[in-house]
C-alpha cells in the first residue's frame, strides 16, 4: 500500500484513541470507503453516534453515514396458496413489479372470504408440520410413548397463532413473554379466545445466556396445561422459517431498542398476510402503522435492562388482551374477522411494495452505486489529475490552516447573500430604512438588520471609546474565516457555516479579504 505500519494503524483507530493499539476494521473501513450506509433509518441514526468520535469536526446529526433499509425476495417467501390468489387477482405483474404501490391496490379487490380461507389453510399445514417435527424431536430424545402419541394433538388449528423464529441472542428477548407466567398462562388458556405460540431458532455454541432462553422455553412449554399451547421446533433451518412465517397469523418481535439493525423475519410474513407485533426498532420503527400492526411501546430507550424488561412485557400483555386477541376473534356473521382482515390487506398494500429486494437494491444503485461510479470517472480524467489536484488542496489547506483569522468589519458593504434578503446597499436611496434588530451571545452582541442614522452614530461613538455593538476581540479569536487569492485556496461554504454554527449571526461579519 507504500504506507508505514503506524500510519496504517492510525487508519484503524479513533482520532481520539492515540494510545489504541488494535486494528479496529470497522474504523479503518469508514476512513477507507467513499460512502457509508445503514441498513435502516434508526441503524443510521444509532451508527452516527456510535461513529462521531471518527468525524470530530462535524456535528452527530450530520455525521455521513446514509440508509438503505433492508428487503427480502416476497417471491422466495411467499406460500404457493399465496402466489396462486396475488397472482389471480393482481396479475403476474406483482412478482415483476415488487415495488409498485399501485400494482399492490388490487388486493383490496381479493374477496374476503377467499382470501381468509387461503389463510387457514396455511395455519392448518402449519399446526400438521409442527405436530410431525414435534414428534421426531420426542423420538430422538427417547421419550416415553404417551409423550410421542401427545404431540399429534399439540396445537389448534383454529386458535390464534404466534410465531417467533430467529436467530437467539440475547438482546431479542425470546422469554419477554414469560416475565409473568400466570397472566401469560390466562391468555393462552382462554377457552373461548384460545392463543398459542410456535418458537424455532438457534444460539450460538458459546453463547451460553442465549441457550438458556431455549431451555426456559421448552421448560415452560412442559408446564401443566401448556403443553398443547407452546411448541418449540427445533433443527431451526429455512424450511421451519418457511413454515412459520407462511402460516401465523401474528409474527413477535421483542428485540431492546435500538440494538436491532433492521431485522427481516416479519418482513417475510407480511407477503403471506401475517401481521406484524413488534418493539419499534429496526424497520419497523419506520414501518409501523396503527392500521396494520401493533407497537410494543412508544419507542422508548431505557438506562436499566431490567426495568425496560418489567414495562415492555407488561405492554405487551395489554397489546395481547385488550387489541390483538379482541380483533382476531371479532367475528361477524359468516365467521368472518372482518376487521382483522383489513388490517392483513392493508398491512400487504403499504409494506409490500417498500420492504422487498427490489426497492432494496434499486435504492442501492441511485443512492450509492451510480454517484460513487460518477466519483470516479470524475477523479479519473486526465489520467487521474483531478484526483493529484484534490490531493493537493487538502494537504495545502491542512498546512494552511492555522493562518485563516477573521477580523471585523468596518464600514458598509454588500449585504451578504447568506441571510437570503437580497443585495441592497445602505446607499440606496429608494430602499426603506428599517430598525436595527439587536441580536446577543453571551457578552457578545451585533446587530442583523440595516443601520439608522442614530446607530451608526452609536457605533461611531462607541469606536472612540465607547462600548461597542460589535463582536469582541474573543469572537475574532474563536471563529476562522478564509481567505482568498491567487496564494490561497478557498474554504467551501459548508466548512464556513459549519465553523459559525455556534454564532449564526456572526456570519456577515466575515471579511473576504
Amino acid at each position: 500500500m507504500g504506507i508505514d505500519v503506524d500510519r496504517l494503524m492510525r487508519l484503524a483507530r479513533h482520532a481520539a484513541d492515540e494510545q489504541e493499539t488494535r486494528f479496529n476494521m470497522a474504523i479503518f473501513a469508514l476512513r477507507n470507503t467513499s460512502t457509508i450506509n445503514a441498513v435502516s433509518r434508526l441503524h443510521a441514526e444509532v451508527s452516527q453516534k456510535l461513529f462521531s468520535a471518527s468525524f470530530p469536526d462535524i456535528p452527530t446529526d450530520e455525521v455521513p453515514i446514509l440508509h438503505v433499509t433492508n428487503g427480502v425476495h416476497l417471491e422466495s417467501w411467499a406460500s404457493s396458496d399465496m402466489m396462486g390468489l396475488l397472482t389471480r387477482y393482481l396479475s403476474e405483474q406483482w412478482m415483476l413489479e415488487t415495488s409498485n404501490a399501485k400494482v399492490w391496490e388490487a388486493v383490496d379487490r381479493i374477496p374476503d372470504t377467499e382470501f381468509w380461507r387461503t389463510h387457514e389453510r396455511r395455519r392448518e399445514r402449519l399446526v400438521a408440520h409442527a405436530r410431525k417435527r414435534l414428534a421426531q424431536q420426542l423420538r430422538a430424545r427417547s421419550a416415553l410413548p404417551e409423550e410421542i402419541e401427545e404431540a399429534a394433538e399439540v396445537l389448534d388449528p383454529r386458535a390464534l397463532t404466534i410465531g417467533f423464529a430467529r436467530r437467539f441472542a440475547t438482546y431479542k428477548r425470546a422469554t419477554l413473554l414469560f416475565r409473568d407466567p400466570e397472566r401469560l398462562e390466562k391468555i393462552l388458556n382462554d377457552a373461548d379466545r384460545p392463543v398459542q405460540i410456535i418458537f424455532s431458532g438457534k444460539a450460538h455454541p458459546a453463547d451460553e445466556a442465549a441457550k438458556s432462553y431455549i431451555k426456559d422455553i421448552v421448560h415452560f412449554a412442559r408446564r401443566p396445561g401448556m403443553r398443547d399451547k407452546i411448541v418449540f421446533l427445533e433443527n431451526y433451518d429455512l424450511g421451519v422459517a418457511r413454515d412459520l412465517v407462511t402460516g401465523v397469523d401474528l409474527w413477535l418481535n421483542t428485540p431492546r431498542r435500538p440494538l436491532e439493525a433492521s431485522g427481516t423475519s416479519g418482513m417475510k410474513a407480511l407477503v403471506n398476510g401475517a401481521l406484524n407485533c413488534s418493539v419499534l426498532d429496526g424497520w419497523w420503527a419506520e414501518a409501523y402503522g396503527p392500521e396494520y400492526g401493533w407497537a410494543v411501546g412508544a419507542g422508548e430507550v431505557y438506562e436499566k435492562a431490567e426495568y425496560q424488561d418489567d414495562v415492555e412485557s407488561n405492554a405487551l400483555y395489554d397489546l395481547l388482551e385488550k387489541e390483538i386477541v379482541p380483533t382476531f376473534y371479532k367475528r361477524t356473521k359468516d365467521g368472518l374477522p372482518r376487521s382483522w382482515i383489513a388490517m392483513m390487506k392493508t398491512s400487504m398494500k403499504h409494506l409490500c411494495p417498500m420492504f422487498n429486494t427490489d426497492r432494496m437494491v434499486q435504492q442501492y444503485v441511485e443512492t450509492l452505486y451510480r454517484p460513487a461510479k460518477e466519483y470516479y470517472e470524475k477523479l479519473a480524467a486526465d489520467n487521474f489529475g483531478a484526483s493529484r489536484a484534490y490531493t493537493r488542496y487538502r494537504l495545502h489547506t491542512r498546512e494552511n490552516w492555522n493562518d485563516v483569522r477573521i477580523e471585523e468589519r468596518r464600514g458598509e458593504r454588500k449585504r451578504h447573500s447568506l441571510h437570503g434578503r437580497g443585495d441592497r446597499r445602505e446607499s440606496d436611496r429608494g430602499a426603506r430604512r428599517r430598525p436595527p434588530r439587536r441580536r446577543s451571545c453571551g457578552n457578545l452582541r451585533w446587530f442583523t438588520g440595516r443601520e439608522s442614522r442614530v446607530s451608526k452614530r452609536r457605533r461611531d461613538k462607541d469606536e472612540s471609546g465607547g462600548r461597542s455593538g460589535w463582536p469582541s476581540v474573543s469572537l475574532r479569536r474563536a471563529l476562522p474565516v478564509c481567505r482568498r487569492g491567487s496564494a490561497r485556496h478557498r474554504r467551501s461554504g459548508d466548512s464556513v457555516q459549519r465553523a459559525l454554527r455556534p454564532f449564526p449571526h456572526a456570519l456577515p461579519l466575515i471579511r473576504w479579504g
